[in-house]
């Protein structure tokens, strides 16, 4: 019996029927990693004595008879940005490569409680600057179904440890794509929360206004589950809010009827430039919606073209502000001794800590965010930025009142080969172009796969309101 290929469903009823245990169901885990890691990479680091530990926890539950939860026994990927208390966290980062957590994210206490089995740490792109895990600082991941393309990014690691069945689950950021890019070139399926549904505690800050923990699975029921597990209020995160103050549109007991379902097509996210296999792909996702009776209705967002220098100047300067921290005493890895004699003053001690471990894309980030928020040009930049972000939101707020969901491409292309675009950064800045929006506004967005035969995989994006998360969920479930 394979035991790597069932989903969350299938494995709770497995262990209560006990065909198998939590530890066979961990050990066959591990040995995929053992057999595929070494060609992808997307682990940074394995807890087999924990999920050894926590797998016999899960049997001895079943043993004496106890009530079972539904992801109790599931192995599951953390991206090496979430805090999993005593074991390494980098970040993808030289600066961090000896850090170790002192406490656990608000999402892993969450699945800690759930009786979820930690596997490991998966790669990313350095602090989750990037969009195809070519910015690790330990080595890039390689896209499971080809091994010469990139995974997509930053959560690269963790989209390609689901798709390779390495685990069953993975937990990723999104911060501008991070986890829907990497599942459309991978052909997985991808949850972005609305901003505030899920608790950010311990997860290691790049853009704290734009970005969400989010799930990677098979399967849109699995994301359903994770995101039901992992989402609601963590008096940690004052940015987090009590969902069952919040009305949901659509009741889990209530049917969504996709025959009153008006699905929006945005006009400006099928321009010029979008390859010919994306739009095919992405067009007949729109024509399975508008069989099953969906109503189709053209929509315009017309600050989109605005959105992706809105995105990187916000970015870039919360980054600035956010990565100051690292300075070799306060935290991050400190210089040599020898190198610290040699440095007479702290500013050079700084320079020195900083230029050696943060990788190029980080730097670039760091000097053009501080630039945008420096004397003289905040107002043009930073204050102009949040100003157009406004517009963004309004937008959105407008479709709304037109359509239920929106349906988009994720991204104009699919993925490239691994070395392609890393030296140049705004060809690859522009892989986000189609993602960037929803972070800006906040707003909850499903990846799904919808390749055509013998292609590569692409992927489509349900954008639904504001803490709609079952909405678009539903919608994604019917094909």
């Amino acid at each position: 019996m394979d035991l790597s290929n069932f989903t969350i469903s299938q494995i709770h009823n497995g262990l209560k029927n006990k065909d198998f245990s939590a530890t066979q169901l961990v050990g066959a885990y591990f040995e995929n990693i053992e057999k595929k890691d070494k060609d992808i990479f997307a682990y940074l680091s394995l807890t087999k004595e924990m999920a050894m530990f926590q797998a016999k926890e899960v049997d001895s539950l079943i043993a004496n008879k106890q009530e079972l939860p539904l992801l109790a026994g599931v192995p599951f990927a953390v991206k090496d940005n979430i805090m999993v208390k005593d074991i390494k966290c980098t970040a993808g980062s030289k600066i961090l490569e000896n850090y170790f957590a002192s406490f656990d994210a608000g999402v892993i206490e969450k699945l800690k409680a759930n009786k979820s089995v930690i596997l490991g740490k998966t790669n990313l792109d350095e602090f989750g600057m990037g969009s195809s895990t070519e910015n690790s600082a330990f080595g890039n991941t390689k896209n499971p179904r080809d091994l010469s393309r990139v995974p997509g990014g930053s959560s690269g690691g963790s989209v390609a440890s689901v798709i390779a069945n390495e685990c069953v689950f993975a937990l990723g950021s999104d911060t501008g794509g991070s986890i829907r890019l990497p599942c459309s070139f991978c052909g997985a399926v991808g949850l972005k929360p609305t901003y505030g549904s899920v608790s950010r505690y311990g997860l290691i800050a790049f853009a704290s206004s734009l970005e969400q923990i989010g799930v990677i699975t098979k399967t849109v029921e699995d994301a359903e589950i994770v995101f039901n597990a992992i989402k609601g209020r963590d008096a940690n995160d004052s940015t987090s809010v009590d969902l069952s103050s919040i009305k949901q549109t659509k009741h889990k007991s209530e049917k969504l009827d996709i025959k009153k379902t008006r699905i929006g097509i945005p006009k400006e996210y099928f321009v010029k430039g979008i390859d010919p296999a994306v739009e095919k792909s992405v067009k007949n996702a729109i024509k399975k919606y508008q069989e099953l009776g969906a109503k189709i209705v053209e929509i315009s967002l017309p600050n989109t073209e605005y959105a992706l220098a809105v995105y990187y100047i916000i970015s870039m300067a919360e980054a600035s502000s956010n990565l100051a921290r690292y300075d070799g005493i306060r935290y991050g890895k400190s210089l040599e001794n020898d190198e610290q004699n040699a440095n007479n003053d702290l500013l050079s001690a700084y320079m020195e800590t900083r230029g050696k471990n943060f990788g190029k894309e980080v730097r670039r980030r760091i000097m053009i965010g501080t630039f945008v928020l420096s004397a003289g040009y905040y107002d043009a930049y930073y204050l102009k930025a949040q100003k157009v972000r406004n517009k963004i939101i309004q937008d959105f707020n407008s479709a709304f009142e037109k359509v239920d969901v929106i349906l988009a491409p994720v991204s104009p292309f699919m993925a490239f080969k691994i070395g392609e675009k890393i030296g140049d950064p705004l060809s690859m800045y522009l892989s986000d172009i189609f993602t960037v929006s929803v972070n800006l506004a906040g707003l909850p967005a499903l990846s799904l796969p919808c390749k055509e035969k013998d292609s590569l995989p692409t992927g489509f994006q349900l954008i639904g309101p504001a803490f709609e998360e079952d909405k678009i969920l539903e919608i994604g479930k019917l094909i």
